[in-house]
């Protein structure tokens, strides 16, 4: 999928759109309505029920309740949490917890922090409070004991943090002091003897340090270790342990495991995973499994206009392969249809199966998660959902256009195809929205305001939307085939625990499709393997980082930490061993490690602020050699130079140069610019034969492709080719970022460099995490004219703001737009505003929101 080319609602075919009859006022043409197809039930229905029959009571899973069993009352002496913690439980609706969390928790060992523990739980199953019982049970008994709690999504990070927060609201810790405890700590455990909970994630403004909280993430844990203040770490959490060989998530998430387990102390790890019994032995855990669901799945197969359930359908295919006999076209009785639909729009079966189902959901009054392929189709899709929704007159009516209102009132506006398809209770959720977008449609849905969400399958494990009924729009990600895992991730979201009796997933597909399904149905998750495999990441990032805060410094403590990882567990050990060194000779001669007369391993400067900005080992030194340049002749007067040094050097997952808009951009620089362009080594030359390399393409006058238009790769063969591939995308990317600090909203740096709004917060949010690696980076060097100029324009990235208004950002909730307004109006500074009446700032807001856009199209 083509993320740059922004999506065109057009009418569906030349009949989409028709005149308001003789009777209604006249006005804009209105989108005709579709019909979304009947599903008919055949004579054994009752056995599958679908939504229709769900009426019916289905028994959930017999729940004893804690009369019966006093160990289900988190109140229980066993477990030892304060009342206030119980309470906060219970108002929060855990009034007992399940039988297997509660064995799980009395495993021996578990509570009193002795014991590492591994588990895991189906989706919905109360997976998440056995960790969440150990942690705060945990830091509630001292009062400096603090804890991790990692989290594969930023998403997550904050309705965690959110969750916590309730959770602790009002219960103190315990109080009895140690007799040999300082005398600032005594005062200091009087006045907040409360749990503090932030979260750390990219493009968060959070600035507290590990010495101010207690609950945190990922990113504190070298500075508390080289700080020697680790000591009071008491208990890490992995979320989705299994993801541990992901190349960027899990490869940090084993950096932090690592790491952990080569400490003297003892800190307890608690990790949740999927069936993977190697992590456990690896974190030399404990290992529990459970199978309980709270609310029964039923999982269909939907193709050729008929549901099949999935169970007798994977049978039939397994067995046929088992014998060598190719399967019939019917491999077994469906147990409902779905009608042919007339409608130019729905007649591709797969189409039509997903809007009939989505629409059945939303008549019982439930919601439905439809699962797609990208950001378009789930565009185009929810577009088609609503247009066969059912009309609605009634109080809801009211609480869709609220949500519309709280859209339109963001910086970024309106997207108009969620302006069309919110009013019949449907909406979109994908990374092309900003993250203010999602929030409100997220709470919307929640809220059961809107009906139905149609997302990508990315988002499925990003995402904590469960349905009643969850569709996927075939078994695709883009173009490649979505893997078990995912799959267990997207269906994993039936089943509303108090809101539904039952969950179901359909995975919709086409008929020459279905054999591979079948397999994918059957698949068992991949074996997990290390993300420092040679094939990976690689051990260097690693050595590097115990090296520099000073956990391992020489070869005994090498080899001690290498067995630690789960590296360890899975390669040869002399390749491994031959490999390690060879690995501390490379970094030894890149100046990031030395060596002392008595052979232990020493950091540099290089490798300290490499480390302490949160580098990869490469990527230090890439910014090491470009700051080094800066040095002897920065370009101080203009802003693209600081904007390039500012743009992170990985912009995977930001799209592809878009080569005509680079070249216009070129040609607009000024002096300036145009030395910062020759300085770090763009050519405009090859901008342009980059640009005409693909010529544009035209049918019927049209132009249908302009593959220079949407970006021909660069090629990245070699370490030099990799560095001038970087130079030309971090380039591309600070004209996105000049934009921004100069005040353009999001939207409008979106549409002019067409990509999704929400790829442009995304990349603003992370450019303002690895600006301050890069101001830490100059500090840790000594660099102290440079940091200067970074630290100043890292302000206005973070406010988005050119400089004069540095002072009004600093208003909680005030943007650059607002501030602007402000400032055009004479109040200039915080008193002027703090000293304002009301009736002077009320006229200001309202200009404000009366200059925002009204609709704008997403990408």
């Amino acid at each position: 999928m083509n993320t740059h080319s922004p999506l065109v609602i057009a009418p569906l075919n030349e009949n989409s759109y028709q005149l308001p009859s003789s009777r209604s006022r006249p006005g804009p043409l209105e989108p005709r309505r579709l019909a979304a197809s009947k599903i008919c039930a055949i004579h054994h229905e009752s056995l599958e029920p679908g939504v229709e029959t769900a009426r019916a009571r289905i028994e959930a899973p017999s729940q004893p309740s804690s009369s019966l069993n006093p160990l289900l009352a988190l109140s229980h002496p066993r477990y030892g949490l304060p009342e206030s913690l119980v309470k906060n439980f219970a108002s929060m609706g855990i009034q007992h917890i399940y039988p297997w969390q509660s064995s799980c928790l009395l495993g021996r060992g578990l509570l009193t922090g002795e014991k590492n523990l591994v588990y895991t739980a189906p989706t919905g199953g109360g997976k998440s409070l056995v960790a969440d019982v150990l942690m705060l049970k945990r830091i509630l008994e001292s009062l400096r004991t603090k804890a991790i709690l990692v989290l594969p999504y930023v998403a997550l990070v904050q309705e965690k943090v959110n969750w916590l927060r309730r959770a602790v609201e009002g219960v103190a810790r315990d109080l009895q002091l140690p007799s040999q405890l300082p005398d600032s700590m005594r005062s200091k455990s009087r006045t907040n003897p409360s749990v503090r909970v932030v979260g750390f994630f990219g493009g968060s403004k959070t600035r507290a340090t590990w010495a101010n909280v207690d609950i945190a993430a990922n990113m504190l844990v070298n500075t508390a270790i080289e700080q020697c203040t680790i000591d009071d770490l008491g208990m890490v959490i992995l979320d989705e342990l299994h993801m541990i060989d992901d190349d960027h998530r899990g490869y940090l998430m084993e950096l932090l495991a690592t790491k952990i387990l080569s400490l003297e102390q003892s800190v307890q790890i608690v990790g949740m995973s999927a069936t993977l019994p190697l992590l456990a032995k690896w974190l030399d855990a404990k290992y529990y499994e459970s199978k309980y669901k709270p609310i029964p799945i039923k999982e269909y197969l939907v193709f050729d206009d008929s549901i099949y359930p999935s169970s007798t359908t994977s049978a039939f295919f397994r067995a046929a392969s088992q014998s060598g006999v190719s399967p019939s076209p019917q491999p077994s009785a469906p147990v409902r249809t779905i009608q042919p639909s007339l409608h130019t729009e729905l007649r591709q079966p797969v189409t039509n199966a997903v809007v009939a189902l989505a629409v059945e959901t939303a008549r019982e009054g439930y919601g439905a998660l439809i699962f797609c392929g990208g950001r378009q189709a789930c565009q185009v899709t929810a577009h088609l959902v609503s247009l066969a929704m059912p009309e609605r007159e009634d109080e809801m009516l009211e609480k869709r256009q609220d949500v519309i209102n709280d859209l339109r009132s963001l910086p970024v506006g309106l997207d108009e195809v969620l302006g069309k398809t919110i009013p019949r209770g449907v909406a979109f959720h994908h990374a092309g929205l900003t993250g203010e977008e999602r929030e409100i449609l997220a709470s919307a849905y929640d809220n059961r305001i809107i009906n139905v969400i149609v997302a990508t399958c990315s988002l499925a494990a990003g995402i904590n939307l469960p349905a009643r009924r969850v569709i996927l729009h075939g078994a695709r990600m883009g173009r490649d085939p979505i893997g078990p895992a995912m799959l267990r991730q997207m269906r994993g979201r039936a089943g509303r625990k108090g809101k539904d009796e039952v969950g179901e997933s359909f995975l919709c597909c086409q008929k020459e499709d279905l054999e591979d399904v079948v397999q994918l149905l059957e698949a068992d998750l991949p074996k997990v393997q290390s993300s420092m495999t040679p094939e990976k990441r690689g051990i260097k990032r690693a050595l590097l980082e115990v090296i520099t805060i000073r956990l391992a410094t020489h070869v005994t403590a090498i080899d001690d930490y290498i067995q630690r990882t789960l590296l360890y567990h899975i390669m040869d050990k002399a390749r491994l061993k031959d490999w390690v060194e060879s690995t501390i000779n490379e970094l030894q001669d890149s100046g990031q490690i030395s060596v002392d007369p008595t052979g232990l391993y020493e950091a540099t400067a290089l490798s300290r602020a490499t480390v302490g900005s949160c580098m990869t080992p490469e990527d230090g030194l890439f910014v090491y050699a470009e700051l080094r340049r800066a040095l002897r002749a920065f370009v101080m007067d203009g802003e693209m130079h600081v904007f390039y040094m500012f743009t992170p050097v990985n912009l995977s997952g930001f799209g592809d140069i878009n080569w005509r808009i680079f070249r216009d951009e070129i040609e607009r620089l000024d002096e300036s610019g145009l030395r910062v362009l020759e300085f770090v080594g763009i050519n405009p030359a090859f901008v342009n034969r980059m640009l005409v390399a693909f010529p544009k393409v035209e049918r019927f006058g049209r132009l249908i492709a302009c593959r220079a238009n949407s970006g021909k790769q660069l090629p990245e063969q070699d370490a030099e080719q990799i560095r001038t591939a970087r130079t030309y995308r971090r380039f591309y990317a600070a004209f996105q970022l000049r934009d921004l600090c100069n005040e353009i909203p999001i939207h409008t740096v979106a549409r002019k460099f067409e990509i999704a709004r929400g790829v442009v917060q995304t990349l603003a949010q992370t450019c303002e995490g690895f600006a301050a690696g890069m101001v830490q980076f100059c500090a840790t060097l000594s660099w102290g004219m440079l940091k200067s100029v970074l630290e100043h324009m890292s302000d206005r990235l973070k406010a988005g703001a050119r400089a004069d208004l540095l002072e009004l950002a600093r208003i909680p909730f005030v943007k650059s737009r607002t501030a602007r307004v402000f400032w055009e109006n004479g109040m200039q500074s915080l008193r002027a505003v703090a000293e304002a009446e009301a009736k002077e700032l009320v006229p200001l807001l309202l200009l404000v929101y009366s200059q925002l856009p009204m609709s704008t199209k997403s990408g």
